[in-house]
């Protein structure tokens, strides 16, 4: 017994359904079913009340036939005389008439069609207007049913265990006697039509029962369907594969709450492949990033290296040769010192520690102060440098120095790539967003190949190898920072052998939320206000 209850304990769990659409399926099957049982219980209950009230009003009339039939019978045989006489004697032909296996068979069979139970006797009064039947001596006859009419068997007539009786006074002529009939087992259509609405029922409930399986079966999947292709996308996202969405035939299939967790699933692994794409560049321009500060930081190191050991060999004896080996040394240490300063100031900008000092000043006071600070090298390098100013003030909100930084940058890019007895020009005037500082050169040019990596940090292009070499490769990514982290844009056109242009639009206040449109390819050609060049002693 034991090990039964442990098998039904063992075998219970997988009898019960576990996906949601199996749930969904049975859980909707039953209720149909209690429903249709409850259903069909209530129906049948009231079928049973309303034939059990027709077959007593039909037991009635039955019994009034034959009440009517027996007083004929017993009329006839008494003829004259007292059915009953004073001594509650019953009259012996009425008891040979009663007796007789035609009359009872006829009234079993065809009058009453149930089991006839007859008394006669003397009429008793009963307080309350009611009359009792004193049985005479020999005076109970019994009719039983002993047949079905044929058009009863033919319309489904079964005997129904049920009964009426009543009393009734009659007279034969001048004499008065009781009657006391009782019907029992009357043959009734009650039994077969109940029976036959119940076969009905159990059809129907048999068919909506599978009906409803059906249904639920299609709503379930309706659910479920989406829930399952969210379940194996979001599997899919689990594994790695974060291009996978949930269809979006599936928003015709499910409820509108599922449609829109489709489609705040879609958005979030959306936004989560974004997310993971930039943390792969981010690795990816980290992991180049770090072999391109390897090999900055190879090239002076092996040369200090080949200058320390020459210096501890025989040309350290050498005052001539070891004074070159120091200028070369010191040059490498310069060079070592710019590419850490470069780094730090691009790791505090790309970081966000660097904060602008943003101040409403005229920012043609910084790109003055740093053209001037670069007229010595365009100097010594016999290139011409031209600033134009506007003659009024052209005042945003900016960071001077930061500013100063950028055209710093552009000027040394610019003398860096042009050769003796070019043309440096700095353009500063306001723009219908603020302000523009166009740097123009005549140098060497750009290829076209290349201005798409230009701002890359130690990207230094292939032309001029010679000019290129001697940089760092940040300038122009510093540059690039530093305009962004104040709303603006930079844009650069060149051509090979005639030189190339950088144009810069700054915001009037980079406080707001607002964006400078990209600059288009071609530099802006109308400046407003007058533009002043610098006096010419100030020129290279």
């Amino acid at each position: 017994m034991a090990g039964r209850s442990f098998s039904i304990r063992r075998l219970g769990p997988r009898l019960v359904p576990h996906t949601m659409q199996a749930r969904l399926t049975v859980g909707f099957a039953l209720v149909v079913a209690l429903t249709l049982f409850l259903v069909s219980m209530l129906v049948l209950n009231r079928l049973d009340d309303h034939f059990s009230e027709t077959v007593k009003v039909d037991l009635q009339v039955r019994a009034l036939a034959v009440r009517d039939y027996v007083g004929a019978v017993v009329q006839d045989a008494a003829a004259d005389g007292p059915v009953v006489d004073v001594n509650n004697q019953l009259n012996p032909a009425v008891a040979a008439a009663l007796s007789n296996p035609d009359v009872t068979q006829y009234l079993a069979n065809r009058i009453a069609q149930a089991d006839v139970d007859i008394t006669i006797g003397s009429v008793v009064p009963e307080d309350g207007g009611g009359i009792r039947v004193d049985p005479a001596p020999g005076a109970m006859f019994s009719a039983p049913l002993s047949e079905t009419p044929e058009i009863g068997q033919s319309f489904g007539l079964a005997r129904d265990p049920i009964g009426h009786a009543q009393a009734d006074v009659l007279s034969s002529g001048p004499f008065v006697y009781g009657l006391h009939l009782t019907l029992a087992n009357p043959l009734t259509l009650r039994a077969s039509t109940i029976a036959a609405a119940t076969g009905l029922i159990a059809a129907v409930g048999i068919v909506a029962f599978g009906v409803s399986i059906i249904v639920a079966a299609a709503l379930a999947q309706r659910f479920t369907v989406p829930l399952r292709r969210l379940t194996e996308a979001s599997r899919a996202l689990a594994e790695g594969d974060l291009s996978r969405r949930v269809p979006t035939s599936l928003g015709a299939t499910g409820s509108s709450e599922l449609v829109e967790l489709s489609r705040q699933f879609n958005t979030m692994a959306a936004r989560l492949e974004e997310s993971i794409g930039i943390i792969r560049h981010d690795r990816d321009m980290s992991r180049d990033f770090l072999a391109d500060v390897s090999h900055e930081l190879r090239t002076p190191i092996a040369a200090l290296r080949t200058f320390n050991e020459l210096l501890r060999d025989r040309a350290g004896d050498d005052p001539q040769a070891r004074a070159e080996f120091l200028e070369s040394s010191g040059q490498q240490l310069e060079r070592l010192d710019w590419l850490a300063q470069n780094l730090l100031e691009l790791s505090k900008l790309d970081s966000g520690l660097v904060l602008l000092d943003l101040r409403p000043d005229d920012v043609r006071a910084c790109v003055e102060s740093a053209v001037e600070q670069a007229q010595p090298a365009a100097h010594r390098r016999g290139i011409e440098l031209t600033l134009l100013l506007p003659a009024a003030p052209v005042r945003i909100r900016h960071d001077p120095p930061r500013i100063g930084q950028v055209v710093a940058n552009l000027v040394g890019n610019a003398l860096k790539f042009t050769p003796p007895g070019g043309r440096v020009t700095v353009e500063v005037g306001p723009h219908p967003d603020g302000a523009s500082v166009v740097v123009s050169d005549t140098g060497v040019g750009i290829d076209p190949a290349e201005l798409p990596r230009i701002f890359d940090r130690f990207y230094r292009g292939v032309q001029e190898a010679e000019a290129r070499g001697s940089g760092s490769g940040l300038g122009l990514a510093i540059v690039k920072s530093i305009v962004d982290m104040h709303g603006g844009r930079v844009a650069v056109e060149s051509t090979l052998g005639a030189g190339s242009t950088f144009t810069i639009i700054l915001p009037r206040d980079p406080r707001t939320d607002e964006r400078i449109a990209d600059v288009p390819a071609a530099a802006e050609e109308a400046v407003a206000g007058e533009l002043m060049p610098l006096p010419s002693s100030q020129r290279a």
